[in-house]
């Protein structure tokens, strides 16, 4: 659905984007990380056409965004970090001006707006100025302007900044919601939200990116894994033995509540089997063995600080 190929941005001397590529399929929510400053922003808009890149290709359902800029803005929602409102509007005066924005036929305009209003849970406020409502609120009125043509792409920036946290469950929840129906990218420096709301990460430091991964891959991220073992019986030799293991990097036992020994390796398929061996000879009652899952915040803080550590 969206195909990106050593996109590249500069200001002056200043490289905002460097060679950045990336894709994403159609159904698939994109969280796109990154520090402020990182490039995340500068990157939308040109997948969004409000800017134009110093080199690369980008295409969205097929359509470059250089050449067919037009037919690009068709297919995408946008809402950026301020949405675009107008606070002396009614939210469904707003709405309506949109609609005949994005060329909607007129004889289709009410019904979109009141789908709209209805996904979006703005229908308690379509008679009110925009400037009267609440930012959660007014959030939801920026992501219905986005929504309101039916767009093939989503892409969202920031948006749950600022929001207080029953506001942003509401949006995390609404954006879920969409997952199959339309591509959706979704960018943010908020590691929970992205753990919560993605299928898949792609983060992006110094305009350049520096990791793609799957949520559900980052038990093993960066090459590493850590496996839980549950024991009924913690001895100081099972623990010398899993140590001993070729790959085994750490072995951390804990007793709350349970016997239970978290082991940092390498990933790879056989060092369970082998684990499992190790503790079953120790005769330590295995209970049960499971992958650990990385946080997310771990394993972004330690990508970007190693990408520090070598400038």
């Amino acid at each position: 659905m969206i195909e990106v190929r050593s996109l590249t941005k500069k200001y002056g001397e200043r490289l905002a984007v460097d060679d950045v590529s990336f894709a994403v399929q159609r159904g698939e929510i994109l969280g796109f990380l990154g520090q402020n400053g990182a490039g995340k922003t500068t990157t939308m808009k040109i997948l969004t056409c409000f800017m134009p890149a110093s080199s690369g290709t980008a295409t969205v359902a097929g359509f470059d965004v250089f050449e067919k800029p037009l037919e690009v803005k068709k297919r995408i929602g946008y809402l950026p970090e301020i949405p675009p409102v107008y606070p002396e509007l009614l939210v469904s005066e707003y709405l309506s001006f949109v609609a005949e924005l994005k060329r909607i036929p007129r004889s289709e305009r009410p019904r979109k707006i009141d789908r709209v209003l209805e996904r979006c849970n703005l229908g308690s406020v379509r008679k009110r100025l925009i400037g009267n409502l609440s930012k959660g609120y007014r959030q939801r009125v920026g992501l219905a302007q986005a929504l309101i043509h039916d767009p093939e792409v989503l892409i969202l920036d920031e948006p749950t900044i600022g929001l207080d946290p029953k506001q942003v469950t509401e949006i995390r929840s609404l954006i879920k919601s969409m997952r199959s129906e339309r591509t959706v990218i979704y960018s943010t420096h908020i590691l929970s939200e992205v753990a919560a709301t993605c299928d898949r990460i792609v983060i992006i430091d110094q305009g350049r990116i520096v990791a793609q991964e799957a949520i559900s891959a980052l038990s093993s991220a960066g090459g590493t894994t850590k496996t839980e073992i549950v024991v009924q019986r913690m001895s100081d030799q099972v623990l010398r033995a899993l140590r001993d293991i070729k790959g085994v990097s750490n072995v951390q036992p804990f007793s709350n509540g349970a016997h239970r020994i978290v082991v940092e390796s390498e990933a790879r398929e056989d060092l369970m089997a082998e684990m499992s061996q190790v503790v079953v000879n120790q005769k330590a009652g295995l209970i049960r063995m499971s992958p650990v899952q990385l946080a997310l915040e771990e394993y972004y803080l330690n990508l970007i600080g190693g990408r520090r550590d070598m400038q």
